[in-house]
Order: structure tokens, then C-alpha cells, then sequence
């Protein structure tokens, strides 16, 4: 390990998270690293345990760059092992314990994962299908102890340098098979880097996502790099969270949309002590502007709203508190980030246009592990021969230079040749007061090609569907207009809280095997 102090280390063009924690463990091994429940990990244990897991995981056979599969819900165990993986020099890959065995045999196939560490559950799932696949067997996170053996040896030095891999993190797969998304050490380091301003040395961050989660890793990696303490909440719940924040003192937080809202929703909120936070972070979902304001009104600390994909490209913050009259947007890119906003030919649109956005920075993927076909097409090469990453999303720039995002550019219905965005129409349903949560889709129309459709959840049963979508309807200009409109107890979602139109879409043909509209189309005179 290194004999530079963290400071050094943290001063540096490139720096490795591991030599970090050894680090704090010589100069804060006290302090703590990670809290989950009852169950406490200093920085010096923790350095302790990290150096056992790869000593043990060379001790299988695993080799430096060998990737390292996680199946868990986010606890001190998982976290561990993806810690020790980093300290072996192997590439830790988290992946969702809620997939299918079928999904994770696909995924842990496709990254051909030298070792699996799995909790309990997970463990049950996988012994039958897996054992076959995985070169170096199933670990159990809840025999790590008995697997690890006797002894507190120190690895020995194994050399990463910047374009050596970090990470991979599989994407969603809405749209088919997952792909892995490859994160290198440059890529990471530079996000540290982009965090210092935050104050992570003094951080106890409260981690409420997932660890196969992107999001997560955005603010958990800054936690234990500057010398926060971590503290891990594993399944998400409203009073689990509160009651932690209060417990603990949190300061620092990275939250998705819909915890947001659910968390403000709850009528627990007012009840606890939230005055210790100092940043609060949000990155992954629409963010709907009157649910910032209402986290502004009532929760204190600053709110800093992130937009970026776990490729990488390009990055928006928005300073919440500092622009109050931006909160349709997700902020300007920043410093180091170039967005532009393209039409369906490759070329730049004016300002204030909507278009295809892209963008490049020092925060980009590798590519997807083993899929160069899909990274090629992920890929823009500007006029200049510069390269950028294509968002899948659409957007604009307004007259100060804020992002405007305007849907998922796969989402955009084409009705009678004109573009209309889902995220337009939900904005209006999310204004009437029995909508407590809604999404458009397009839907076949032997009329106009393609006509919206929403499903939504209601909070008042008293108010009949119809009645709502004459009330939208009425707000809308005349190729917005919904055909329709269908109550459902509650959206999918992904376990970090986007909306899986996908399956809506399948709800739909389900319910409409035609594949088209069963009401009568709107009105086309009027507005």
C-alpha cells in the first residue's frame, strides 16, 4: 500500500480509491467507514477486511482484471466485497438480487465472472443454475467469515492504471438484454475529483439505492475517498430513512425521484429532526419541478439535481437553491462538459430547438463489455472528429443556457407527422389534483399512425377517468390530445425509479389487442 498521505493522494491527476482507504486507516482507523443497522466498521477494520477478501480471492485463483459478480441487497457484506475486488485489482459487478435467475445467469454469463459473492436469498437462486458458469464458485456473504479462513495477511501490491477497468454496471435492460456499462479508473477518479466541493471529508451520507446502481456509486465512492462515513440502509422504506437520518445526524444524501416524492408524501415527515442535512442529491428520473419546490419549502440543506446517464457524455447540475425560477430544468452542463443538441441528420440545432442531445466529458464508459456493436452505436463523432456519447434522450437549451429535457427520444410519438413529447403531456395530468403519478405512451391509431395514451394512479377514486381526460384534454393543444386514459394502482418501475414504458406498452396491447386506441379519438378543430 502506499505511503502517501490521502491528501497527497487526493492532489493528484490520478489516484487509486483503494490506496485512499488504506490511508484513513492509518490516519482516522477509528472513525467509521460503514454503518448498516447495529453493525459498524471503523476504517481500520474495514482495511482489514478488504485486504482478507483479496488475499483470500487470490488464494481461488482470481487474477487481477478477473471480474466479480455481487448479488445483494446493499449491506457492510456486499460493500465489502466490492472493496476487496478493487483491492485485488479484479473488477467489481454488482447486479440486481430482484432479477429472474434466468436474467442474472445472462448477465454473470456475459461478464464470465470468475467468482459470485451472493447473500442468502440470492444464494438459493443461483446454486442450481450458476454453479456451471461462475469458474471459481458461489461465495456466501453471510459465511464470509468462513470463507475468508484465519489470518489478517496484506495483499500483495497489484499495479491499475487509469485505463484499467473500475466497474462494469449493467444497464436496465427496458429495452432487451442488459449491456455492461465499463467504467475505467480515470473515469472514476475524475468523478471524485468533480466532488470535492461537496464536502465529503465530513460527510455521514445516507446510501438509500442500490449498489448495482450508478447512482449510488456517485455518491458512496466520494464518501469513503475523502474520509465520510457511509451509512447504508439497504431496502428502501419512508420511516426506515427518516428515523436513520435522525439517528445519525445525516448530512449527505443521494436520492431518486420517487423517493423523493414518497418521502414528502408521508405525513411521518414533519415528525423528525432533518436539520443536520447539508446536501441532498438527485440524479436518474424526471424530477418534477413542483416536487423540488416542496423539498426547498420543507427539508433543509441545499438540493443539487444531477443529469448524466451511467455511460457518461455529457452532465447538468442544477443549484436548486440558487435557481429557483429553473426548476423545469436540470441545470447547465458543467465546466469540464460539452452538450450539444442535434437534429436527425447529425447536425447542430439553434438555441432553444429541440433535438437529440449528446455529449462528451472526462466522466465516459469504455464501451459495453464485449458488445463493440452497441458502443459504436452508442457513439457521435462531431464535425470536429470529437467523440460523444448519444443520450437517447431529447432537449433543449433555453435563452440562459439550461437544459430543458423533453422525454426519451424512443418515447417521442409521431402523431399525424407532428412530435409530440410524453413528458408535455404529463406535466398537464400531473397538475389535475386526482393524479398522483402518471405516463404516456403512443399507441398504434389507424387514424394518425401513432396517439398518446396515460395510464395513471389516482389518490381521489371519486374522480371517473373520463372526467380527467376531458380535463387534460382541455388543456392540450389539439396533437397532444389523449385518446385515452386508464387508472393502474401503481407505475413499474426499475428499482431506481424510472418508468418501464415498456411494459406499459405490453399492459396496453393486453388490454387492446387491436394495438389500437378503443376510445374515440379527440377533437382535431381547436385548440
Amino acid at each position: 500500500m502506499t505511503t502517501a498521505t490521502a491528501e497527497q493522494i487526493l492532489d493528484r491527476d490520478f489516484g487509486l480509491l483503494s490506496d485512499l482507504i488504506d490511508c484513513h486507516a492509518r490516519e482516522r482507523g477509528e472513525k467509521p467507514a460503514l454503518i448498516h443497522g447495529e453493525n459498524i466498521l471503523s476504517y481500520r477494520a474495514l482495511n482489514v477486511m478488504i485486504n482478507r477478501i483479496a488475499v483470500a480471492l487470490k488464494r481461488e485463483g482470481v487474477a487481477p482484471g478477473d471480474n466479480i459478480v455481487i448479488v445483494s441487497d446493499t449491506d457492510n457484506a456486499s460493500a465489502l466485497a466490492f472493496l476487496g475486488a478493487l483491492r485485488a485489482g479484479c473488477t467489481p459487478t454488482p447486479l440486481p438480487p430482484s432479477a429472474t435467475p434466468m436474467q442474472l445467469w445472462a448477465m454473470i454469463e456475459d461478464c464470465r465472472a470468475a467468482v459470485v459473492f451472493a447473500d442468502h436469498n440470492a444464494t438459493l437462486a443461483l446454486a442450481e443454475t450458476m454453479a456451471s458458469i461462475v469458474r471459481l464458485g458461489i461465495v456466501r456473504l453471510d459465511r464470509l467469515e468462513e470463507w475468508l479462513g484465519a489470518g489478517q495477511d496484506v495483499p500483495a501490491p497489484v499495479t491499475r492504471g487509469p485505463q484499467d477497468t473500475f466497474n462494469i454496471i449493467y444497464s436496465s435492460g427496458t429495452t432487451g438484454m442488459p449491456k455492461g456499462i465499463v467504467h475505467n479508473n480515470a473515469m472514476r477518479w475524475a468523478q471524485i475529483r468533480n466532488f470535492a466541493p461537496f464536502g465529503y471529508a465530513q460527510a455521514i451520507t445516507l446510501v438509500a439505492t442500490p449498489l448495482y446502481s450508478n447512482t449510488t456509486l456517485v455518491s458512496f465512492l466520494p464518501t469513503l475517498a475523502y474520509g465520510g462515513t457511509a451509512v447504508l440502509l439497504g431496502k428502501f422504506d419512508v420511516q426506515t430513512f427518516l428515523e436513520t437520518s435522525q439517528r445519525f445526524g445525516i448530512n449527505h444524501t443521494m436520492l431518486v425521484p420517487i423517493q423523493y416524492q414518497r418521502i414528502m408524501a408521508s405525513p411521518m415527515f414533519d415528525r423528525f429532526d432533518l436539520s443536520s442535512y447539508r446536501v441532498k442529491f438527485c440524479t436518474s428520473a424526471h424530477f418534477p419541478k413542483e416536487l423540488k419546490a416542496d423539498v426547498l419549502a420543507r427539508w433543509p440543506g441545499l438540493l443539487f439535481e444531477f443529469y448524466g446517464m451511467t455511460e457518461g457524455g455529457g452532465s447538468c447540475t442544477l443549484f436548486a437553491n440558487e435557481s429557483p425560477d429553473k426548476l423545469h430544468t436540470v441545470g447547465k452542463p458543467g465546466p469540464e462538459t460539452d452538450i450539444l443538441i442535434i437534429d436527425e441528420f447529425g447536425k447542430e440545432v439553434p438555441q432553444g430547438a429541440i433535438g437529440e442531445i449528446v455529449g462528451r466529458s472526462r466522466t465516459m464508459m469504455s464501451g459495453y463489455y464485449g458488445r463493440a456493436d452497441a458502443t459504436n452505436a452508442a457513439i457521435w463523432i462531431s464535425p470536429e472528429g470529437h467523440r460523444y456519447i448519444r443520450h437517447g434522450d431529447l432537449g433543449a437549451f433555453d435563452e440562459d443556457g439550461f437544459l430543458i429535457l423533453m422525454g426519451r427520444k424512443k418515447d417521442m410519438i409521431n402523431s399525424g407527422g407532428f412530435n409530440v413529447y410524453p413528458s408535455d403531456i404529463e406535466a398537464v395530468l400531473l397538475e389535475h389534483p386526482a393524479v398522483a403519478d402518471c405516463a404516456v405512451i403512443g399507441v398504434a391509431c389507424a387514424k394518425w399512425g401513432e396517439t398518446p395514451f396515460a395510464y395513471f394512479v389516482s389518490n381521489d377514486d371519486s374522480q371517473a377517468s373520463d372526467d380527467i381526460l376531458a380535463w387534460v384534454n382541455a388543456r392540450l393543444g389539439k396533437t397532444q390530445r389523449l385518446s385515452g386514459m386508464e387508472a393502474v394502482p401503481q407505475l413499474p418501475r426499475s428499482q431506481i425509479g424510472k418508468v418501464l414504458k415498456r411494459e406499459l406498452h405490453e399492459l396496453y396491447l393486453a388490454s387492446h389487442p387491436s394495438g389500437h386506441a378503443s376510445l374515440p379519438l379527440p377533437p382535431t378543430n381547436g385548440a
